[in-house]
């Protein structure tokens, strides 16, 4: 078993032991944040952690009302820029805690007026040391280059802090999600099935909306850095509007259909597709959506689209770790990457 795998099934421990350790201080600091609202949430990240922040700011938006932007850090880094963050909480996410311009970016919003937050599997890190609050990731040590279980284990922080922050009471549900990671694990020998099938595939297309948008880029940079798949990755919405027009008789496209709002235009899209002639690989526990799919990956265990995207994902993290390895590569070592990447 690969490294990656083996920490693919690493994830419900993780996501556990996050839970136990972290629940607490998460609430404790939104209890803190409930006399001076931040008016603003800047999240800032690179990479899989970049993805997360998708979710992130759906999240916190949806739960919140909270308004929340993606940071460019060249603003900070290289453009040197002062901007007004009075009353802004700027949130850095990375697996190690190490990047130059993510903790740049932190550095400069503390000078100008936020209040800053780590979210990291490091708890020594850079970092974890210049923000004002942390909140650690209990995923243990990731040895494959390609995150998973950190990646999983952000969006499990994102969880617990959009739920302490609107005092909607998720907590019940959040707690279900270690059996819910675990139930998209038993999806390994399915997916092993039908993962030769697409051995020599080069190029597609990986589709989510709503919740599930940043899956669609995690998914879609799994693809890319361990099985050198030319990945592109779109909103349901923003697909039909040119992209579309790449598709044709066979072209491969992946597409995320949980329940929830989404699953209407979701539906839509998959019919037109499969006119087209596309080859749709379908993830969803949505018999409706399944219908419309040339392969399915069927999830276990249906929940509500809020707990979706991390039993979603575990199968995607399966399908580019299998894949790679039909196509005769490592997928723990991908060429040309490192572990930590520093860029400014």
């Amino acid at each position: 078993m690969s490294l990656m795998l083996d920490e693919i099934h690493q994830q419900p421990a993780a996501i556990e032991r996050t839970i136990k350790r972290e629940l607490k201080k998460i609430e404790g600091f939104a209890a803190g944040l409930k006399v001076d609202r931040p008016r603003l949430i800047v999240l800032v990240a690179r990479g899989s952690s970049d993805n997360a922040a998708i979710f992130g700011r759906y999240l916190i938006e949806m739960t919140t009302g909270i308004p929340v932007s993606l940071a460019a850090p060249a603003i900070h880094t290289l453009y040197k820029t002062r901007m007004d963050l009075r009353g802004a909480l700027v949130i850095g996410i990375s697996q190690s805690g190490e990047g130059v311009d993510i903790n740049l970016t932190l550095e400069n919003s503390k000078r100008c007026g936020a209040t800053t937050l780590a979210i990291t599997n490091e708890a020594e890190s850079s970092m974890a040391r210049l923000a004002d609050e942390t909140f650690l990731i209990h995923a243990g040590r990731e040895r494959s280059v390609a995150a998973t279980k950190t990646y999983t284990g952000q969006l499990l922080i994102f969880h617990l802090l959009a739920s302490a922050l609107s005092g909607a009471g998720h907590k019940a549900e959040i707690e279900r999600l270690p059996e819910l990671a675990a139930a998209s694990l038993t999806l390994q020998p399915h997916i092993a099935e039908i993962v030769e099938r697409y051995a020599f595939m080069k190029q597609c297309v990986v589709v989510g909306r709503g919740l599930n948008y940043a899956n669609a880029f995690e998914f879609a940079i799994k693809l890319m850095e361990t099985c050198y798949v030319v990945a592109e990755r779109f909103s349901g919405a923003d697909f039909l509007h040119g992209p579309i027009a790449m598709i044709d008789r066979g072209f491969p496209v992946f597409v995320f259909a949980p329940p929830g709002p989404t699953l209407k235009g979701t539906r839509e899209l998959l019919e037109r597709v499969q006119g087209l002639g596309a080859e749709t690989i379908v993830i969803s526990s949505e018999p409706s959506a399944l219908k419309s799919a040339s392969r399915q990956i069927r999830i276990p265990e249906r929940g509500a689209e809020l707990l979706s995207p991390i039993p979603y994902i575990i199968p995607a993290q399966i399908f580019a770790a299998l894949l790679a390895e039909a196509k005769g590569l490592t997928p723990d070592q991908p060429r040309s990457l490192s572990k930590v990447t520093k860029t400014v």
